[in-house]
């Protein structure tokens, strides 16, 4: 079981590996560690654009959500029903995704615009609904 202080580590440890990696690709970067609260970097190349970025980091195991993030959500009865999209946050919000290597080097990034994530999301969440009539099996109203 993670402790408090070992998720703080891997947290840590994500933003700042993302950091180095923009600022590799000749990004400037700022961080905003656990201060915002749709994003924790932004980056911005020499012409002055700038990117805000929301990273997570898992050393194992899945990355976790909860659907009411992308989606509206109402219940009809243990049902869950999927309505609209919810509108981009921030525009331009990236997601990078970060599995921690158990050694230095070994960290794989996967890179995501917040829109495309949140589609797919969707339809996942919607795919393993649709396997369960709609009624999540343990704890119907969950929305992770």
């Amino acid at each position: 079981m993670a402790t408090g202080r070992s998720n703080q580590l891997i947290k840590q440890i994500g933003e700042y590996l993302v950091a180095c990696e923009l600022a590799r690709q000749g990004l400037l970067i700022a961080t905003f560690f656990g201060n915002a609260s749709d994003f924790e970097l932004i980056a911005t190349d020499a012409k002055g654009s700038s990117c805000p970025i929301q990273e997570k980091t898992i050393k194992g195991g899945a990355w976790q959500f909860s659907i009411d993030k992308f989606a509206y959500i109402t219940f009809e009865g243990e049902k869950q029903i999927i309505g609209n999209k919810k509108t981009l946050p921030i525009p331009q919000l990236v997601y990078v995704f970060v599995l921690a290597g158990e050694k230095y080097g070994m960290d794989q990034f996967f890179v995501l615009e917040w829109g495309r994530l949140q589609d797919i999301i969707i339809n996942n969440y919607k795919r393993w609904l649709d396997l369960h009539s709609g009624v999540r099996p343990k704890k119907h109203d969950s929305l992770r």
